[in-house]
C-alpha cells in the first residue's frame, strides 16, 4: 500500500499508517479472489479523504483512544465497495488512471467483492462498540444506496432540474463525508454544538468535491483527472454544468444538450462544451462549489484551534482548488 506522504496526511500520519495496517488485515479472506479484487481496489490510489476526515475530526475534539482507527478503516471499505458497485453500472474501464476491477475480473466477482467489504465493514463496526455510531452509518448506508438509485433513474433525463441534482449528490457521495466526520465526532464524546458542526463540515466538503468532480469532466484531461474528459455526457448523466447550461443558452442550444444527455455518448461533445463555455455553466458550478466549500469552513469555529482543525480548514480549500 502507497504511504500518504501528502500534507493533508501529516497531522494523522501515524494513525494513518495504523489505518493502512488494519486495511490490510481486514482484507484476509479464505478467498483468493476476494483479496486479489480488495487490494487491487485499495491500492489504487486517492487521497482516501474519507478515512481521513474520520481521524481528523476525532482528534480535534480532543480524542485519545484507537477505535477511531477501526472506524477510519472501515469507512474506506464502504467507499470502495461503492466503487466497486459504481463501475459495474456505469461500466467504467479506467478509474485513477488504472484499469477498473470489472474490466479486470469481470463484473460478477466485482460485485460480489464489493459486498464482501460492506460486510467487512459492519463486522468492524461492531468492534468500535458505539451504538450512536452504528446508528449514523447504517443510516448513511441506505442514504448511499438511494442516491445511487436515484443517480441511475436520473441518467438520460434532461428533465433534472438542480434541487433534484443536489439531492442526487447528498446522497450518492456527500453523505459518506458527513458519515465520517459525524461518527468521528460522537466517537470523541463530542457536545451537540461540535457535533451538529463536524455533520454540515462534512456535508458541504463533500458537495464542495461532487461539484468540482462534475466541473472538472468538462475541463480537465484525462491524464491528470485518472478518467476520460466527458465520461458523465457519454454516460448521460445530467450534472450541474449541463442543467444549468440548459437553463441560461438560448432554446436551441438547450435542445441540443437534452439530445445529447438522452443519446449518450460523445458525438456531440465539441458542441456542448462550446455552448458550456458560452453560458458561463463551469464559472456558475465553480461558485456553487466555493459556496459549499465556505460553509463547510464555517462550522468549524466550534473547534478549538488545533493542527487537526487547522486540516480541516486545508480540505474545504482544497475541495475546490484541485485539478483532479
Amino acid at each position: 500500500m502507497q504511504p500518504n506522504a501528502s500534507p493533508i496526511h501529516a497531522a494523522v500520519a501515524e494513525d494513518f499508517a495504523a489505518v493502512d495496517r488494519t486495511i490490510l488485515a481486514q482484507l484476509d479472506s479464505r478467498v483468493p479472489l476476494v483479496e486479489s479484487i480488495g487490494h487491487y481496489i485499495i491500492e489504487s490510489g486517492g487521497k482516501r479523504l474519507r478515512p481521513l476526515l474520520v481521524l481528523l475530526a476525532s482528534r480535534a475534539l480532543g480524542y485519545d483512544g484507537d477505535r477511531h482507527v477501526t472506524l477510519a478503516a472501515l469507512i474506506e471499505f464502504m467507499h470502495t465497495s461503492t466503487l466497486l458497485h459504481d463501475d459495474v453500472v456505469d461500466e467504467s474501464s479506467m478509474r485513477r488512471g488504472r484499469k477498473t476491477a470489472n474490466v479486470n475480473w469481470g463484473n460478477a466477482p466485482s460485485v460480489l467483492v464489493g459486498d464482501f467489504l460492506y460486510s467487512r465493514s459492519f463486522q468492524m463496526m461492531v468492534e468500535v462498540g458505539s451504538m450512536r455510531v452504528m446508528e449514523i452509518l447504517s443510516a448513511a448506508t441506505c442514504t448511499i444506496a438511494e442516491g445511487e438509485v436515484l443517480q441511475l433513474t436520473n441518467i438520460g433525463n434532461p428533465d433534472v432540474d438542480e434541487a433534484a441534482y443536489f439531492e442526487t449528490i447528498q446522497g450518492k457521495t456527500a453523505m459518506l463525508f458527513e458519515a465520517a466526520t459525524h461518527s468521528g465526532a460522537v466517537l470523541a464524546a463530542a457536545n451537540a454544538d461540535q457535533e451538529m458542526a463536524l455533520q454540515l463540515y462534512g456535508r458541504y466538503l463533500g458537495l464542495a468535491f461532487q461539484l468540482t468532480d462534475d466541473l472538472l469532466d468538462y475541463q480537465g484531461d484525462a491524464h491528470t483527472m485518472g478518467k476520460n474528459v466527458g465520461d458523465d455526457l457519454a454516460e448521460g448523466k445530467p450534472t450541474l454544468p449541463l442543467i444549468q447550461a440548459m437553463t441560461c443558452g438560448t432554446p436551441e442550444q438547450a435542445q441540443l444538450i437534452r439530445k445529447a444527455i438522452r443519446k449518450g455518448g460523445l458525438d456531440q461533445l465539441d458542441e456542448v462544451l462550446a455552448i458550456i463555455a458560452e453560458t458561463g455553466a463551469l464559472d456558475y458550478t465553480r461558485q456553487r462549489a466555493e459556496e459549499m466549500s465556505r460553509r463547510a469552513l464555517s462550522q468549524l469555529d466550534v473547534l478549538p484551534h488545533s493542527r487537526y482543525r487547522d486540516t480541516l480548514a486545508e480540505l474545504a480549500k482544497l475541495a475546490v482548488d484541485r485539478q483532479a
